[in-house]
């Protein structure tokens, strides 16, 4: 088990394509760093990088990756070796480092899928197709489409300020119809109201 949650030296973009270029799996960056690809520029610094990929495809991934990096599950707080062969149904969120000593390098989140569909873990009734959620930069590095992004930030239990600013640099740049889907989601996730959507 590691304790060291801060030790990061997060690769680039360039490194995490390079990484998974390989691996024969959907996959795409996740977080503030999907954002800033959409944006085109680096909005703010970033602690870490993020990569989703689908839990159906995990032991794919794992073997691919387990001859040159170490992977971690997060579970209830802690950080445990993920064992070779081993399925994680409910887990998701791994951290990769290159040994047991050096700093964390990515984060791949496991996202759910039903057939050919993206299901939103908190909220089953939200759902696009599986090439639906990714958008690709002109230099081929997929990502996670804004709004779908968005909904993840805005759908956590807390929402951060740099989560609300991040929203707040896409804003502009959503089409219509990224915006109605991101308040029609927000409002099957949070019928009671969420403060976000007021600005869509």
């Amino acid at each position: 088990m590691r304790t060291d949650i801060d030790n990061w030296s997060p690769l680039s973009v360039i490194e995490i394509k390079e990484v998974f270029a390989h691996i024969p799996s959907m996959w795409g960056i996740a977080g503030g760093w999907a954002l800033d690809l959409h944006l085109g520029k680096k909005s703010r610094e970033h602690s870490d990088i993020d990569v989703v990929i689908f839990r159906e495809e995990q032991q794919v991934v794992y073997q691919s990756l387990k001859v040159d990096w170490i992977l971690y599950k997060a579970e209830a707080g802690k950080l445990k070796p993920w064992k070779d062969g081993e399925y994680l149904e409910s887990t998701n969120d791994i951290w990769v480092s290159k040994n047991e000593d050096s700093p964390w390098t990515f984060q791949i989140m496991l996202i759910d899928s039903e057939n050919n569909d993206w299901i939103y873990r908190r909220e089953k009734s939200i759902k696009k197709g599986k090439n639906e959620i990714f958008q690709w930069t002109n230099n081929g590095t997929p990502y996670i489409k804004p709004e779908v992004q968005l909904l993840y930030k805005a759908g956590s239990k807390q929402v951060r300020e740099k989560d609300f600013k991040d929203f707040q640099t896409i804003l502009p740049l959503l089409l219509p119809k990224e915006m109605e889907w991101l308040k029609l989601s927000l409002k099957k996730q949070f019928p009671e109201g969420h403060s976000w959507i007021g600005f869509l």
